[in-house]
């Protein structure tokens, strides 16, 4: 995830996450014609198109021709559409590498146009700045700062008469109680397969960097491992979670989307997800309140770190046919006001300071943590390659479905980051 994804706040998933993330389907605006129409491909949907209209109106005579997808479809698209010349003006991408629509593997080949001449750029915190360059030039218009958790339906919460848990040991108890009562503790939509990634993250981030802030630069050195670090422990913590009952049944036959369902509806306590979900889950339950929390990954508070990172951003075609209007679009969404208008929607923290923006009660804790330093990037903005994520989410569906082990998974996934670039 690239969410997917992620500094101390640099992030996934892939988005991840990384990984940020979108529910899935396409739809299009019926805007077009003209010289001025402007073509946008994003996974923003349900928080872009409220920016689209903004700048539509603060632009009169442009238009803005639109399409919204999952990241899984994204990636699959979006490389080929721009090294085939039909990919639209402006484009979403990944902050640093690690996924096939990451600031890394399209800036290398030129498909982006070098952004470092706008004025935002210079503004960018370093470690933002260090996942949206690409050999020191800015092609990545980052707007919004994410991270991975659990998010908890308050009134569902209240039903069962439980609370967040703080401890691995209050994790697991909680689970077994949720179960008990007949509502899950979390859903987990691992049929879309960047989901697969975020429980694990949420595990990792305390787990393996909570006692070595330096693995990343340990693996890059050739001095550590996946397969012979805490990345283990995280694995098999995951699916003590999911043989403990933390997940409602058959997650591999659960998507995103329905995910975000039994979330909302309060058929589950709480989901697994990148913050972003928090708008997505009101938009289903307009009456329900909804709260992020770092996910439990030891018996020490203290010790919890919450993997956070620049979501994604969007990044200008090269060969854009109207580089203009695709220009003042970035602009715009870096702007106070466009960039209030997404992190608002989204439910995340705004990349630049002196916004004016109001951080949502629902996302205290997160807040708490990044200005408490205690945040790690989503684990694949650091890869080498997006192979090593990609076999990471088949992997885990694998693991999940019987035909792969924990050993095996970690062991592949260490192939591919020797691999290289």
């Amino acid at each position: 995830m690239k969410t997917r994804t992620p500094m101390t706040l640099v992030a996934a998933v892939t988005a991840a996450a990384l990984l940020a993330a979108c529910s899935g389907g396409t739809k299009a605006s019926d805007s077009g014609g003209g010289s001025k129409t402007l073509t946008l491909a994003s996974i923003d949907q349900g928080s872009v198109e409220d920016v689209v209209k903004a700048f539509e109106k603060a632009n009169p005579g442009v238009k803005v021709r639109y399409t919204t997808s999952g990241a899984d479809q994204y990636q699959q698209q979006i490389r080929t559409q721009l090294s085939s010349g039909t990919a639209p003006d402006v484009v979403s991408v990944w902050p640093g590498d690690g996924n096939p629509g990451a600031t890394y593997v399209l800036a290398e080949p030129g498909y982006l146009r070098d952004l470092s001449d706008q004025l935002w750029a210079a503004k960018l915190p370093d470690a933002v700045k260090s996942v949206a360059q690409y050999e020191g030039k800015t092609y990545n218009a980052v707007f919004g700062l994410n991270g991975i958790g659990a998010v908890y339906n308050q009134q569902a919460m209240e039903k069962a008469g439980l609370t967040p848990p703080e401890t691995w040991t209050e994790l697991l108890a909680f689970c077994r109680d949720a179960k008990a009562k007949g509502t899950p503790a979390f859903a987990l939509g691992n049929q879309d397969n960047w989901v697969t990634q975020l429980v694990l993250y949420a595990l990792v981030a305390t787990t393996v960097y909570g006692p070595d802030r330096d693995f990343d630069q340990k693996m890059q050195a050739g001095q550590a491992t996946f397969a012979k670090s805490p990345w283990t422990t995280a694995v098999d913590k995951y699916l003590t979670m999911e043989k403990t009952g933390c997940f409602q049944k058959n997650p591999l036959g659960t998507n995103y989307e329905a995910s975000q369902q039994l979330a909302a509806t309060g058929k589950t306590l709480g989901i697994v997800q990148g913050n972003w979900v928090i708008a997505l889950l009101k938009g289903k339950n307009p009456k329900g309140t909804f709260t992020f929390k770092a996910l439990p990954a030891t018996d020490d508070p203290s010790a919890a770190l919450i993997p956070a990172a620049a979501g994604a951003g969007y990044g200008v075609n090269a060969e854009a046919k109207n580089e203009e209007v695709a220009l003042k679009f970035v602009n715009f969404v870096m702007s106070p006001e466009g960039m209030n208008l997404f992190v608002k929607k989204q439910g995340s923290l705004p990349s630049l300071p002196g916004t004016g923006h109001e951080v949502d009660p629902s996302l205290t804790e997160l807040a708490t943590f990044i200005q408490d330093d205690r945040t790690v990037p989503f684990m694949d903005q650091l890869w080498p390659n997006a192979k090593v994520q990609q076999t990471m989410l088949s992997g885990l569906q694998e693991i999940f479905s019987g035909q792969s082990t924990p050993r095996e998974l970690l062991g592949d996934m260490d192939t591919e980051y020797k691999a290289g670039s």
